[in-house]
């Protein structure tokens, strides 16, 4: 265990180190571009894009999810960047042709609801497809809390929260909520009817509709990883919900007379909507943390309250690095400064979507012919998914995946891409490998290689990460005492078309070394043998 975990610690560490370097380059000196697009005219009048984006964080996401969901990525982009984009462009751009600049504004206010049409369809056939499952895991769970206390000892591995303690945390979260929506809602000069009937209707909305989000995320996410769970088409579905439900109890008393009105109706659906994703993201982490405590030997109910303490905590210090990340950077569409640059905003691509659909359906200007079509490109990505899961022992194409590669920037997405494929190409290397170095500890010695490349890429993901926070720290220390936005930036605009192949370059670095560190691992027999004991008495 102690020459494993040494090694574990360094490719985290080194792929930490790697991010950390790169993300300073880009987002603080400058000298590094995060991002470039070659754009090639379609048609008489069309224009489409080949994106390339340098996030190593992706990068190291892609490698993380797999080829099955980088595949659907791919095609998703495909399907909106050498299908829609250049359809629209030819029908929609003025005579002179499409610029990028129109492109992009087609994407934004048509394909991407198309992309969203598609990741509802897909959560609702998640959901569909999880109700037996979830009923079955509902039984088990309500049998387990009222076993007797011996019974409990006895089942230790199988035992959760008694009923009581259950329903004592239900009844504390609950009177949570009706502050938080008290408090939201109150902020507003409204009647005192109007004010509780939306404090009620926003707790009941984030109950009903969280109770299955979190079954729904929380098996997805133990059974297979976060990675494949449907959180993205929920946060749209509870968007839909919640704006029809706000629309109703706005409409009757009259909220739309005033543009005042309008937006806090707006924010009120997206505050709903916000309770709604905040519970299927903590029922992500922790049945991802409750399966690992299954695989180890674990007690349950021990693991739950820990994590009620960790969720807690989290709640404590998530809101001042939000608050943090919005002061440095700003969101799109929200900027703490006039003189900000829109363009250096965090895109928040899921946050912005949302908050389209609820002005979309209050101000009656919702595109639901573009959000049909993507039904239709959802329905038939799920068909073409079922038929390969009964004709191929392995192929997939999730749909949610599919939808997600139509919705978000391709910039975000050709990382994530190139990362899975990686992975995949990798995995095919090191299988062949294995089977002359290793005979048959063949398996042992494949894992061995991946435990480095999931640790190098989960260091990537955290390396970006801290820096990305590093770095709004210092925009705000500098902001608040007099300075410039920019405050680590070392070159001007003059530098960017260089910084763009110097970032192409860095990003090349970081793939190549990716590779190295798992394809050069050597292998460990003592380790190989002692990981096959151990399967051998579990």
């Amino acid at each position: 265990q102690g020459p494993q975990s040494s090694s574990g610690m360094g490719d985290i560490v080194s792929g930490g180190l790697v991010a950390g370097l790169i993300s300073l380059c880009a987002n603080g000196f400058k000298v590094l571009g995060d991002s470039m697009s070659f754009w090639l005219p379609v048609g008489s009048k069309g224009i489409t894009q080949i994106p390339l984006g340098f996030s190593t964080a992706l990068l190291g996401a892609g490698y993380l999810i797999g080829i099955a969901s980088g595949i659907a990525i791919l095609v998703g982009v495909l399907i909106a960047w050498a299908g829609f984009v250049p359809y629209f462009t030819n029908i929609f751009a003025p005579d002179g042709g499409a610029t990028a600049k129109f492109a992009m504004a087609v994407w934004k206010s048509k394909v991407r609801f198309i992309g969203a049409g598609a990741i509802g369809i897909a959560a609702i056939w998640t959901l569909i497809t999880l109700i037996k499952p979830i009923i079955e895991g509902m039984k088990i769970s309500v049998k387990s809390m009222n076993s007797s206390s011996s019974e409990r000892e006895l089942h230790r591995m199988d035992t959760d929260m008694s009923t009581k303690s259950v329903l004592g945390v239900f009844t504390v979260i609950l009177i949570g909520l009706v502050f938080t929506f008290w408090e939201f809602v109150s902020a507003v000069p409204i009647s005192a009817g109007l004010m509780w009937t939306l404090v009620i209707v926003g707790v009941l909305v984030a109950l009903l509709i969280g109770f299955f989000v979190a079954a729904a995320c929380g098996y997805m996410a133990g059974l297979i990883g976060t990675s494949a769970s449907p959180i993205s088409g929920i946060g749209i579905l509870a968007t839909i919900i919640s704006s029809l439900v706000v629309y109703f109890i706005a409409s009757e008393n009259n909220l739309f007379a005033t543009e005042a009105g309008v937006q806090f109706a707006t924010a009120m659906a997206i505050f709903m909507t916000s309770v709604v994703i905040a519970i299927a993201s903590i029922s992500n982490d922790n049945l991802q943390d409750l399966k690992t405590g299954q695989l180890v030997g674990a007690t349950p109910w021990r693991q739950q309250i820990a994590l009620l303490l960790g969720s807690v905590a989290g709640a404590v210090a998530i809101a001042p690095v939000l608050n943090l990340l919005y002061q440095a950077y700003g969101f799109t569409g929200a900027l703490p400064r006039a003189e900000m640059d829109p363009n250096a905003a965090l895109s928040a691509p899921q946050a912005t979507l949302m908050t389209t659909i609820a002005q979309g359906i209050f101000n009656s200007s919702m595109e639901w012919d573009y959000i049909l079509i993507g039904v239709g490109v959802g329905v038939v990505a799920i068909i073409v998914n079922l038929i390969l899961k009964s004709t191929t022992a392995s192929l997939t194409l999730p749909p949610l995946a599919v939808g997600m590669g139509i919705y978000l920037p391709p910039t975000l997405e050709v990382p994530l891409i190139i990362g899975s494929f990686i992975s995949y190409f990798v995995g095919r290397y090191l299988v062949a490998r294995a089977k002359m170095r290793a005979g048959e500890l063949a398996e042992y010695d494949v894992e061995q290689s991946n435990r480095r490349g999931v640790l190098f890429a989960s260091g990537l993901i955290v390396g970006e990460s801290l820096i990305g926070v590093i770095i709004a720290v210092i925009i705000v220390l500098s902001v608040t005492t007099g300075g410039g936005e920019s405050p680590l930036e070392l070159v001007g605009p003059d530098f960017e078309s260089t910084a763009q192949w110097l970032g192409l370059l860095a990003f090349a670095f970081s793939g190549l070394y990716l590779v190295r560190r798992v394809v050069t691992h050597k292998f460990n027999k003592e380790e190989a043998l002692a990981m096959k004991a151990e399967q051998e008495q579990q």
